[in-house]
């Protein structure tokens, strides 16, 4: 499933498309076998607060959101084989290294999801 997630304030999209990972199998597979995201291209977790690039192969940007999908915590170029979590979080939305700070994605910017 593919979504969009737009800043709240003005509704200007930022992540297109946003693949959902609903399913069990789609949550484990995640990123794995793919060698990088697309301009604007996301991957959304709801009910997550921890990932691992075990297997990828690529570095990315994280961007933890809390239950009210305002951003909480911003992880920038996590490389593989490497956690990280955040306690506070409900979703996470992985992106491509460097998108997150393009996007303008920081603590305290309140996202919509449009599914």
């Amino acid at each position: 499933m593919t979504a969009q997630a737009v800043r709240e304030t003005d509704g200007a999209p930022l992540i297109d498309p946003l693949h959902v990972a609903r399913s069990p199998a789609e949550r484990m597979r995640g990123l794995l076998g793919r060698d990088g995201l697309a301009p604007g291209e996301g991957m959304w977790f709801p009910d997550c607060r921890l990932i691992h690039t075990i297997g990828m192969r690529f570095r990315i940007d994280l961007v933890y959101l809390n239950r009210h999908l305002r951003v909480c915590k911003v992880v920038p170029g996590l490389r593989p084989w490497r956690l990280s979590a955040c306690l506070a979080a409900r979703s996470v939305i992985e992106l491509s290294f460097g998108a997150a700070q393009t996007l303008g994605l920081h603590p305290g910017v309140k996202l919509k999801i449009v599914e």
